[in-house]
């Protein structure tokens, strides 16, 4: 149902570099560059997350209330990516744990830009 979620960032290699390394495990890459803008994913056709400079030339800002979360295929991961997250530039925003009892696995980064990320699993 998503194509793709973009964000804005200050520093377009440094996003770049970001979000190849935390997904590099999962075959993402840059899949295409347009150089204020540039969407990262495994393939064309799949969703993917762009990181691009604001069209208005106004820095870029989180959304108040805006997080994009990504899932993981275990506990495990959702705390490596967090781990990996922090090592690639991230700080924390809340660390691994179990939200809700027997349902939701959350882990919680800021990317460098500020962005609000969220690794999960359900169950």
């Amino acid at each position: 149902m998503i194509g793709y979620t973009t964000i804005g960032v200050s520093d377009m290699e440094r996003a770049k570099t970001f979000y190849t390394g935390l997904f590099a495990t999962q075959g993402a890459k840059v899949v295409t560059d347009m150089g204020r803008i540039a969407f990262i994913g495994c393939k064309k056709g799949e969703p993917m997350l762009a990181v691009c400079e604001p069209y208005d030339k106004q820095a870029p800002a989180p959304g108040n209330g805006t997080m994009i979360a990504f899932p993981a295929a275990t506990k495990e991961e959702a705390t490596a990516l967090y781990a990996l997250a922090l090592e690639l530039g991230a700080t924390d925003d809340g660390e691994p744990g179990q939200r809700i009892p027997d349902r939701f696995y959350g882990a919680y980064v800021r990317d460098p830009d500020g962005n609000k990320l969220c690794f999960f699993v359900f169950g």
